[in-house]
């Protein structure tokens, strides 16, 4: 799932998405922490990974691979 950065608080590493059907989603510490990434800008795209329970674990660049 993909969607745009709409809050990003670089103190607390949360914020949210803008889900491509208009949805916000929050995404805790946890999940960009696991990114590996150091900041985001509002606007910037992610893909957004989810738990089986819902939850958002991880926050990447569309463009990243492992």
């Amino acid at each position: 799932m993909q969607g745009t950065v709409a809050t990003y608080d670089q103190q607390t590493r949360s914020g949210t998405v803008l889900l491509d059907d208009g949805t916000e989603l929050a995404f805790p510490r946890e999940a960009f922490d696991a990114s590996g990434l150091r900041l985001l800008r509002l606007g910037q795209r992610l893909r957004i990974e989810m738990s089986e329970s819902g939850q958002v674990t991880r926050v990447t660049l569309p463009t990243f691979t492992e």
